[in-house]
């Protein structure tokens, strides 16, 4: 059995660079549907209404795609790590 080699730098980041923007990405889904429920309220003066319900459906909204590219690059790695297997083999 072969011992595990160690990675260097740009294997590292090439690995997590997928999941650095996540949480940006998040809060400006959030950020910005927060801005157009401000934008309709202001437009048809109601004050909390529009806020409230935009910024519900973008934190939902932002969680669910979060979700599920997190799940698409664990099932790409899972794939990638399986054939490295089946080659050492």
């Amino acid at each position: 059995m072969k011992k595990a080699e160690p990675k260097s730098k740009t294997e590292i980041f090439s690995e997590l660079g997928p999941y650095l923007g996540l949480g940006v990405q998040l809060a400006a889904t959030i950020v910005v549907m927060v801005y157009l429920g401000d934008w309709l309220d202001a437009k048809y003066g109601t004050t909390p209404r529009y806020t409230l319900i935009c910024a519900i459906f973008g934190i939902f909204a932002g969680m669910y795609n979060l979700i599920k590219i997190v799940l698409g690059l664990e099932k790409k790695n899972k794939l990638k790590k399986d054939q490295s297997k089946q080659n050492e083999l």
